[in-house]
């Protein structure tokens, strides 16, 4: 199995198995995610990791404009499953946009999104 379709299956058995839990046992799955963002600061390191490995894995087979195009699909997937808590969403956006210190918690995702837009920039219109 070559690492682009491991990444695959391991998204596929992690989403069924996500799926069968939140289906079951929605209890189950809400403790599972606060462990998981127990140490926000921790999450974050390892988060950005693994975004960084598989990217590394990604671009092997793939342009960082084919991984955008394939990441406007997730948007797209990801606006059809918050549009059914649109209400909940924008409140919930509302409360983190009022913190003072909003960009200063984001850092590494700001700073991970300009560099990977400014990439994606410079190789369209290079």
């Amino acid at each position: 199995m070559r690492p682009v379709e491991l990444l695959a299956f391991l998204v596929a058995a992690f989403g069924m198995i996500k799926l069968i839990v939140v289906m079951t046992q929605p209890q189950g799955w809400i403790s599972f995610v606060k462990k998981f963002y127990a140490y926000p600061r921790l999450t974050m390191a390892v988060s950005l990791l693994a975004a960084l490995i598989i990217l590394k894995i990604l671009l092997v087979e793939l342009t960082i404009v084919q991984i955008f195009a394939a990441m406007a699909f997730m948007m797209a997937l990801i606006a059809t499953g918050l549009a059914a808590f649109a209400k909940e969403i924008l409140d919930f956006s509302q409360t983190i946009l009022k913190k003072k210190n909003f960009l200063s918690r984001a850092w590494p995702l700001v700073s991970a999104w300009t560099v990977l837009i400014i990439w994606v920039l410079v190789v369209i219109f290079r």
